[in-house]
């Protein structure tokens, strides 16, 4: 048999293999309807974080018994899309985040929400919370702290004012990339990008094209909006933003610094329920006396719960005056986590829970 008989062969089952699976996609779309007629009848939010992460948890596992010929990898991913497609079968869901489109938030939209749901950007963090609290949107996503450049301290004090919950986080390597529709590095005389982002990678720039002109605009994202119409031209930026704006990646991670993360949050109204592999953020003040930290924190260590971040920041009532914010393992619902939370707020004269969410991996 010759090469070309026996491609077609298994082009043919693999396209046999392909309609199935689309079938599959229909029912399943058909099925997270029939769920989604449940879930309004009663009330119920159509968007479940503990439930996705199940799905993602179930199918990883399933994915080594059968080998992983399907990289694991790419099983949240592909499923991520799957769900968010099908979820939009129930109901359209609106998520805002700090724009513009193909920032490094909205990236971080993406990876959580996938695809098929509205993504909406707004100016500010603070916009992200008002849209909200307003019910234009169901979700928002914020940053919160990077690896290299610290916290967000503006995030901090926006959960201490308003009356929403984290539901959940997003952890995204900050990766800078030179794209251009142009594949030819040769070819570039100039490259656009916001001037930390061309800080970042001028060593890389002035090693390997150092004739180009440098040009700063007001975002990454902007400058490869601007590179997708010149031809002589690159951007320095995300990944979101070759894709959206039709770029070519002609070189990756350009960037000095490596594991560079940002974190992010998801933010809502309601709090969602345990996986059993939870994070819980809370905020907390302590009377102006000896020891009055460590004794605050107390019950955190009598009941076995590990502390993995804690973050002062000034209240804004009066001079010197703190309250901090606290991550611990587990949920709300875990009963050591409920125990030892409830003699921590008796003990402080401020206790806030920002939210119970599964963590980021």
């Amino acid at each position: 048999m010759d090469y070309k008989k026996e491609l077609e062969q298994f082009r043919k089952r693999i396209d046999q293999i392909d309609e199935q699976i689309l079938k599959l996609l229909n029912e399943r779309a058909k099925l997270a309807q029939e769920v989604g007629h449940i879930k309004k009848q009663f009330n119920l939010p159509i968007y479940v974080p503990s439930r996705e992460q199940a799905i993602f948890e179930r199918l990883e596992k399933l994915n080594k018994k059968f080998g992983e010929l399907f990289p694991t990898d790419a099983v949240k991913p592909v499923f991520r899309e799957i769900i968010s497609a099908c979820r939009s079968t129930e109901e359209n869901i609106k998520v805002a985040y700090l724009g513009p489109r193909a920032t490094f938030t909205h990236q971080a939209s993406l990876k959580h929400f996938g695809q098929a749901v509205e993504h909406i950007p707004v100016s500010t963090i603070k916009d992200v919370f008002e849209e909200i609290v307003k019910e234009k949107v169901d979700f928002g996503v914020v940053p919160v702290e990077n690896t290299i450049e610290g916290i967000v301290n503006y995030t901090l004090d926006l959960l201490v004012d308003y009356p929403l919950k984290i539901t959940g986080e997003i952890i995204l390597e900050i990766s800078l990339h030179l794209m251009g529709i142009n594949p030819d590095v040769k070819e570039i005389v100039r490259v656009y990008s916001h001037r930390h982002a061309l800080a970042e990678c001028r060593d890389w720039l002035m090693k390997n094209i150092p004739h180009v002109q440098l040009i700063e605009v007001e975002s990454t994202a902007k400058a490869a909006e601007m590179a997708k119409d010149d031809y002589e031209a690159a951007a320095v930026a995300s990944e979101a933003a070759a894709d959206i704006y039709g770029l070519h990646i002609i070189e990756r991670k350009i960037d000095r610094h490596i594991h560079n993360f940002t974190r992010f949050l998801v933010i809502g109204k309601d709090i969602p329920q345990r996986t059993g592999n939870d994070k819980t953020t809370f905020i907390f003040s302590v009377k102006n006396e000896v020891g009055a930290l460590y004794k605050t924190l107390e019950p955190l260590y009598k009941h076995g719960i590990n502390m993995t971040k804690i973050e002062s920041r000034p209240s804004k009532k009066e001079a010197w005056d703190y309250i901090f914010f606290t991550d611990i393992e587990g949920h709300i619902q875990d009963k050591k986590v409920k125990k030892a939370l409830e003699e921590l707020s008796k003990i402080s004269p401020f206790f806030k829970i920002l939210g119970s969410y599964p963590k980021a991996r």
